[in-house]
């Protein structure tokens, strides 16, 4: 068969040498978690699995969904002889959760989170024309807090929580790079000074060298840059650009120049080289409003929770994540709240290409533990670990316009500072202090706890559209409309933050049920409110909604429940299998009537 995943997993920090180990791997389920004992580490597994799918999915080959404390795999595979004077490094894009990776039985790296890469050199391990036989052992609990985003913590999918995904998820690859190297940059544009500012990390600082940056369009060199690099561990640098070649990255024209990146000895030789990207775009805050590139960009952003039936997180193909954002787009949507989950690299990639905005995520939830009143949500410091590796991530990507670290915290405020507030501030003040170039939502809808988060937003399914346009009127006196639990406010003061609506909508429609008869929730199939009666009310209910929301004049944005169908939560757009369930040309012209934010 070909090899799944194919494609290069880093786009926006790319060499030319480089392996893809996506194929069948040697794989054993360890539910116990006693594998290390009973010497998995050191002899050969009993299955086979298709790496980079989970064990519970079926292009995987194994389509096991019962719990899995520990998952195991292994691998043999011989280091490109003409990487000869290079070292080889070990790429895994996620494994979900704790993994423990031993190259020719030495361990050489751990890490905790499921969805950001890590890496390990193999310098020490195994040289170029030599075999490395890769062992990972990823441990996967369902107890206790741990970020997992909607995955189950039952053995079923049940409410708007699916089935899990275990271990290697993503593509594992292997990289060339020179023992002194250059690493992944942070591009951050400039509007206002028409330039990139650009800090490049190198390995190690060695007298004499040097960072050259070359910004390219198509018509050729637009700018360059070289900075000494024996001096500081991040070198900076700056890429002006010509008035006449200024070209901003929008909606409409999503430009983006090519940067090529050159890490150069005393002598002039060229030591290390890479391809990046980069779009010129700003994000500012108005009063209430969100400007992008000085422009009122009203957001009709969708829910994408970024599940396919039969591979669950991961993209079954490169071509499926192209055509989740074509769908988006062909509906009337211009970007997405990428929702409790760090989508893959190439995601972020073709929504660069396509002008597509989106706001980074983490997966929180996986946070409760236990009936402990209201204080049941407990995230660990864990958490702010897993979310700044995300933020590195994706610092460069110009789609993304915004971030949001958590989603639905609901603990009810009182005279204590808890476990939430701290673990709220500190993903808040961490992001802030790692990307100060876009704004940052404390947490999506439910509980505000920082009263200087730059957003404030919420979550409202009401389903009648004229008291859901009762509801989010009250923007103009101040006292928007906020999420609250047993009659208790969940946030702070609202201080004047741009605002908007982040989850609406959700309505169920599933023609063949309802000619079934089927009219209300059940376990199998669902969505928000009553249900409406036919796809003509949906239509009608869909329209009254979003007016309801275009017509507001202060509200910069919002977000639709959901693109697609996810398993029982059948109030997407599209089905789960991406087939049409409804007219999207029709939703598609409700959405693109202008939006009272725009007129100026």
């Amino acid at each position: 068969m070909s090899q799944p995943r194919a494609e290069y997993p880093r786009p926006q920090f790319v060499r030319s040498q480089w392996v893809n180990l996506n194929g069948e791997w040697e794989f054993e389920i360890d539910r116990s978690d006693s594998g290390l004992e009973r010497g998995l580490r050191e002899r050969g597994l009993e299955r086979r699995i298709v790496v980079p799918f989970a064990p519970e999915t079926e292009l995987s080959g194994i389509a096991d969904v019962d719990f899995m404390e520990a998952v195991w795999y292994r691998t043999t595979v011989t280091i490109p002889a003409d990487w000869d004077g290079q070292d080889a490094v070990l790429h895994f894009q996620a494994i979900d959760h704790d993994a423990t990776v031993w190259v020719n039985g030495i361990e050489v790296v751990r890490h905790r989170g499921g969805f950001t890469p890590f890496s390990a050199n193999l310098r020490q391990v195994a040289k170029p024309g030599e075999e490395a036989t890769i062992v990972v052992r990823a441990r996967d609990t369902h107890r206790g807090p741990q970020a997992r985003g909607k995955q189950s913590q039952l053995y079923a999918n049940h409410s708007c929580l699916y089935t899990r995904t275990t271990g290697i998820w993503q593509t594992v690859w292997l990289e060339a790079v020179p023992p002194v190297h250059l690493r992944r940059p942070r591009i951050t544009p400039d509007v206002a000074g028409a330039s990139f500012h650009l800090e490049v990390p190198v390995s190690a600082n060695q007298p004499g060298h040097t960072v050259r940056a070359t910004l390219k369009d198509a018509d050729g060199e637009v700018a360059t840059a070289t900075v000494r690099a024996g001096l500081d561990l991040a070198p900076r640098l700056t890429l002006q650009v010509p008035i006449d070649r200024v070209r901003l990255w929008d909606t409409t024209d999503p430009h983006l120049y090519d940067v090529r990146l050159e890490l150069i000895d005393a002598e002039g030789n060229v030591l290390d080289e890479a391809d990046s990207y980069a779009g010129l775009r700003s994000v500012s805050i108005n009063g209430k409003a969100i400007l992008i590139n000085g422009k009122h960009v009203f957001q009709r952003l969708v829910l994408d929770q970024g599940y396919w039936p039969e591979s669950l997180m991961t993209a079954p193909s490169e071509a499926a994540i192209v055509r989740d954002i074509e769908l988006s787009l062909a509906a009337g949507f211009n970007g997405a709240r990428l929702h409790q989950k760090v989508f893959e690299e190439r995601f972020l990639y073709h929504a660069d290409r396509l002008g597509y905005l989106v706001w980074g995520e983490f997966g929180d939830w996986g946070s409760s533990v236990g009936d402990t009143g209201d204080n049941n949500q407990q995230p660990t410091a864990s958490y702010v670990g897993q979310w700044l590796e995300a933020v590195e991530r994706d610092y460069s990507h110009p789609s993304i316009i915004g971030w949001c670290p958590l989603n639905e915290t609901h603990q009810l405020l009182h005279d204590r500072i808890t476990q939430l507030d701290d673990v709220t501030r500190a993903m808040f003040l961490a992001t802030k202090a790692a990307d100060t170039s876009r704004p940052v939502l404390d947490s999506s809808g439910y509980s505000h706890r920082v009263p200087e988060t730059d957003v404030w937003d919420s979550h409202n399914y009401e389903q009648d559209p004229v008291e859901f346009a009762k509801q989010m009127a009250d923007l103009v006196d101040d006292k928007p409309y906020g999420n609250t639990r047993d009659d208790q406010a969940l946030s702070l003061a609202y201080d004047g933050q741009p605002y908007f609506c982040s989850e609406f909508g959700g309505i169920w429609w599933n023609a063949a049920k309802a000619a079934a008869g089927k009219s209300g929730n059940s376990a199998d199939s669902w969505g928000y409110g009553q249900r409406v009666a036919n796809e003509e009310d949906f239509y009608v209910r869909f329209a009254g909604l979003v007016d309801a929301l275009l017509d507001n004049e202060l509200m910069f944005g919002y977000c639709y429940t959901q693109l697609t169908d996810v398993f029982q939560e059948e109030n997407g757009i599209y089905n789960f299998d991406r087939g049409n369930k409804l007219d999207v040309p029709r939703i598609k012209a409700i959405q693109e009537r202008q939006a009272a934010y725009e007129k100026d």
